[in-house]
This record gives structure tokens, C-alpha cells and sequence, in this order.
């Protein structure tokens, strides 16, 4: 049997080590802030991420979808559209998730 103290040590390192990785960007963010490389990918992270999580869930649904990537591919087209012209994102991604929504409960697509 494992022995309290023991055991006791081992959990406080736990949440030490736990705790520190997760305070050690709060502390490094004012050094960090001010590099190139930061800045950088704090302009090109934001999109490429969304972007890429955009692809995986239309092709996910689309491979699901027995009717085909009709859907997915008409509300990314007015969702994009939308922001075009509109450029408010809020407006356009409720059009655009209303419309998904609407065409995959339906029997058009």
C-alpha cells in the first residue's frame, strides 16, 4: 500500500507542475507581447486556425450527408457572400447556420 506522505508529495507536485504550466503564460505574456514572431502569429494563427476547422467539419458533415456536400457548400457560399457585402459576422453566421440547418432538415438536399 502506497504510503500517505507519499502520496500526499506526489499529488502537491501534481498541481504544482499543473499550476505552473498554466500561470506561465500570464507571466511570459508581457515579454512575449512585444516579439515580431508573437505578432505575427497573433495576425495569422486567428484565420488559419478557423480556417482549418472550417475544412474538417464540411468535409466530416459531407462525408455524412447520403445527399452530398450540396448543403455545406451553398451555406459556406452565402455565409462568405454575406460577409462580403455586409461584413458583419454575427449577421452572417446566423444566416449562414440557419440555412445549413434549414437545407439538411430538409428534403431539397
Amino acid at each position: 500500500m502506497i504510503e500517505p506522505g507519499y502520496a500526499l508529495g506526489v499529488m502537491a507536485a501534481m498541481a504544482a507542475v499543473t499550476f505552473g504550466l498554466r500561470a506561465l503564460p500570464f507571466l511570459a505574456a508581457k515579454f512575449l507581447q512585444k516579439h515580431p514572431m508573437v505578432q505575427q502569429l497573433g495576425r495569422f494563427l486567428p484565420l488559419a486556425i478557423m480556417s482549418l476547422l472550417l475544412v474538417h467539419t464540411l468535409v466530416g458533415s459531407a462525408r455524412d450527408n447520403p445527399a452530398g456536400p450540396w448543403a455545406e457548400l451553398l451555406a459556406v457560399a452565402v455565409t462568405l457572400g454575406l460577409q462580403w457585402f455586409k461584413r458583419q459576422a454575427l449577421l452572417s453566421i446566423l444566416v449562414g447556420t440557419g440555412l445549413y440547418v434549414a437545407l439538411r432538415n430538409s428534403a431539397l438536399l
